[in-house]
């Protein structure tokens, strides 16, 4: 503390006789009057844990970075309108084509623009990791009980993050006007339509008028480049600035409490982590976006409303709601003069109920356990086998119904029957969470009862020559430490 204390004297004097100049004039001039360097020297000091499973929340985080960057280049060579034109670029087999300007623009944009191809399959493949990640992190939180007291704010917040990824998305891979993202888009007016009372007037306003419209494709586009974005960046940003409020939680330890946070200071240890993240995610994407094709919308064709393509298939992330249309009982109701569709349950009651059900989950396990207190520190998914037994039973029921979707698909490669295989998925719908889950709470159990392992999971390594202090941070509500 004496050497630190005549190194600011000497600073100062050092100002006082003109020794320090340029930039260094500036820095302590805007100190003297925002007094920002206290500030400063907290963020930096900032300890966040060290554990692999926080990594998923970054992740999701640097995919927006990325799909805001690839998308803003994508929007200098598309346009989103839905006048026929006649396609005359470089891909012989649509010269000549009767299409809507979107698709047109997209073909030219794959096939005409220098680098057009592998930005628009960077973005496409960033968008799948992207909700990959915001799930399995949801995932993490559930299963650990990040979302207890005083974290239920942030758990709806992500929730709702959720949501507008995967509308997000839809409205993406929407916007080519292609055969098989159009298929999609028609599958999307009927369940607006299947909406008792305001379903008509619903999907007139959004597409401009009965099916295809004229106006979707605008709309949509302004939808998936300005409004959905926008709310997806103030989320984060809100959630962000929750989780610096609140402090990290961490996994029980050695040296781990209710009232501290063991890690890694933000600067420079962990801000050198997160960059080689950054790096690594991009990395990732951008092979797989220059290897990996996907989306060859030049070989589905323009959308013809009288077409649609075989073997059609959403993206991962709408395939639960593709095989909860297919698998689900074609049940008409006739209720006091109105007529519900048979489209209405399994792509309205279905996806209503399940994220009715994660927003209110936080509230439900509170209420069930009567646990109103704080909580700093995880949870071991092994250590709440009830809890960890419904995840993992819930996540199997989803996983039957993305199976579900591609039913078309595994009848012509297994030769069976479509009617034997929807069966199979029926029936593996309501059989296969419950043997799951029954699996999960007994290994569970299992792990609990053996003997704890002390070297499961060692403590961080710290930086040579740092005060132990900086490795702890007082949690949100923790007595000061004197």
């Amino acid at each position: 503390m004496t050497g630190e204390h005549r190194i600011d004297q000497g600073a100062e004097r050092g100002i006082e006789h003109g020794d320090e100049h340029g930039a260094g004039v500036v820095a302590r001039w805007v100190d003297d009057r925002l007094r920002v360097s206290k500030f400063a020297d907290s963020v930096l000091n900032h300890v966040f844990p060290d554990n692999w499973s926080f990594l998923l929340g970054e992740i999701a985080m640097y995919c927006f970075v990325i799909l805001v960057l690839t998308g803003v280049f994508l929007t200098f060579f598309f346009h989103a309108g839905s006048r026929d034109v006649v396609y005359s670029g470089s891909y012989g087999p649509l010269r000549g084509v009767h299409m809507s300007e979107a698709y047109d623009s997209t073909i030219s944009l794959s096939f005409d623009v220098r680098a057009g191809l592998v930005v628009r399959q960077i973005h496409h493949w960033t968008a799948l990791v992207f909700a990959a990640a915001v799930v399995a992190h949801l995932c993490r939180i559930f299963f650990t009980g990040a979302f207890r007291r005083p974290r239920e704010i942030n758990w709806i917040i992500g929730v709702t993050m959720l949501i507008l990824v995967i509308f997000n998305g839809f409205a993406g891979y929407s916007l080519p006007d292609d055969l098989l993202s159009a298929t999609g888009l028609r599958i999307g007016y009927s369940i607006l339509l299947s909406i008792p009372f305001v379903g008509t007037w619903i999907a007139s306003l959004f597409f401009g008028g009965p099916y295809p419209g004229t106006a979707v494709i605008g709309r949509l586009f302004i939808i998936h480049v300005l409004i959905l974005p926008a709310l997806i960046a103030v989320l984060l940003s809100i959630h962000l600035a929750i989780v610096w409020r609140q402090k990290h939680t961490q996994f029980p330890g050695a040296g781990r409490t209710e009232h501290n946070v063991t890690g890694l200071r933000l600067w420079p240890t962990y801000a050198a982590k997160s960059a080689g993240l950054f790096a690594g995610v991009v990395a990732v994407v951008s092979a797989l976006g220059g290897l990996a094709q996907i989306n060859p919308l030049w070989l589905y064709g323009p959308y013809r409303t009288g077409a649609v393509t075989t073997a059609a298939q959403p993206d991962w992330y709408m395939g639960w709601l593709e095989g909860s249309l297919r698998l689900f009982p074609a049940w008409r109701v006739h209720l006091f003069g109105h007529t519900i569709s048979e489209l209405f349950w399994p792509g309205v009651v279905v996806p209503g109920l399940t994220f009715a059900l994660l927003y209110a989950w936080p509230f439900i396990e509170a209420r069930v356990t009567h646990d109103r207190t704080d909580h700093e520190l995880l949870d071991r998914p092994r250590t709440r086998p009830g809890r960890t037994a419904i995840g993992a039973g819930v996540l199997t029921f989803y996983l039957v119904l993305m199976g579900a979707g591609s039913q078309d698909i595994f009848a012509q490669h297994l030769d069976a029957p479509i009617t034997t295989v929807n069966r199979t998925f029926q029936v593996l719908l309501f059989v296969a969470p419950i043997v799951v889950a029954l699996l999960t709470w007994k290994l569970c159990h299992d792990l609990t009862a053996r003997p704890p392992d002390d070297s499961e999971e060692p403590e961080p390594e710290l930086e040579p020559g740092t005060p132990p202090e900086l490795e702890l941070e007082p949690a949100r509500g923790a007595p000061p430490r004197g």
